[in-house]
């Protein structure tokens, strides 16, 4: 029996998305992940009431990273909240609920941070064409010290780095997943060019450091049009619908990085362990 009758090893004709697992497939080698996000990682509801007032929720039970959890049988820690920014996460909010706590360290990370740094280019910082965003959302070569995390810039991938960097110091061999924002009919353009460049950035990262991988949306998810709102959104943010659907991409997208990276995640169950088998790949 062949094997690539169940499983496609290496196959380079196949995309990331084109094997859509509903169990994890090899996301389940990871009994412990964290997720680092926003309101999208936090399972948000939107509220209306009868005279129109909105009111957000973060239902964690409902976020994606818990729909993995209970598809995989493995301990899923939500890092997150509603408005999350890369500056905040690192200034006071993983501080405050000590989510840099060893004790906390998990075999993989997953990073979707990115939507409110963006926004506050406008928002908060007032930027006004794309030469403002890209100069708030930073610049690897400016403003990642790769030796020493403490040196970083107060830019987004200043920060953004930093924490993924933080929880690399904390579970040096974890297996850490950049997660890029995908495409979205009808956004304003320089909105547009700006998650284009986050994607960019996050591409760049990746390459920079070790057992770093992108979980690329912005290439490969499907375009967010009015099929997806209509059947995935509730207002703004997404309904429980739509959290248990962005599971499964992105549980398929790591099942995607496992089987056409295997040398990486042979050891995986060694992780945080103090050993490790010589023989192969560390």
């Amino acid at each position: 029996m062949d094997i690539n009758q169940f499983y496609r090893f290496n196959d380079e004709n196949e995309k990331p998305l084109d094997n859509i697992v509903t169990d994890g497939g090899f996301t389940a080698i990871f009994r412990t992940i964290a997720c680092i996000g926003d309101s999208l990682s936090s399972g948000e509801l939107e509220s209306e009431t009868d005279d129109g007032t909105v009111g957000w929720h973060d239902y964690y039970e409902h976020s994606w990273g818990q729909y993995i959890a209970r598809a995989i049988g493995s301990k899923v820690h939500n890092f997150s909240c509603g408005g999350m920014r890369a500056d905040w996460y690192c200034k006071s909010f993983a501080e405050e609920n000590g989510f840099w706590d060893p004790s906390l360290a998990s075999e993989a990370y997953i990073f979707a941070l990115g939507v409110n740094d963006v926004n506050a280019c406008r928002c908060i910082h007032g930027g006004k064409d794309f030469e403002d965003f890209k100069r708030l959302l930073g610049n690897i070569e400016t403003d990642v010290d790769f030796n020493d995390w403490r040196n970083n810039k107060d830019t987004f991938i200043g920060n953004y780095a930093k924490i993924v960097q933080r929880y690399k110091e904390i579970q040096p061999k974890g297996r850490m997943f950049l997660m890029t924002m995908p495409r979205q009919a009808g956004m304003e353009e320089l909105y547009d060019k700006a998650y284009d460049y986050h994607a960019e950035l996050l591409r760049e990262l990746a390459k920079r450091l070790e057992f770093t991988y992108v979980i690329d949306l912005r290439k490969y998810a499907p375009i967010y049009d009015n099929t997806v709102y209509d059947n995935f959104f509730m207002g703004g943010h997404m309904s429980t619908m739509g959290y248990l659907f962005t599971a499964h991409i992105v549980m398929s997208y790591i099942d995607y990085i496992i089987r056409h990276n295997v040398d990486d995640f042979r050891q995986t169950g060694f992780i945080g362990k103090g050993i490790h088998n010589a023989r192969f790949k560390w």
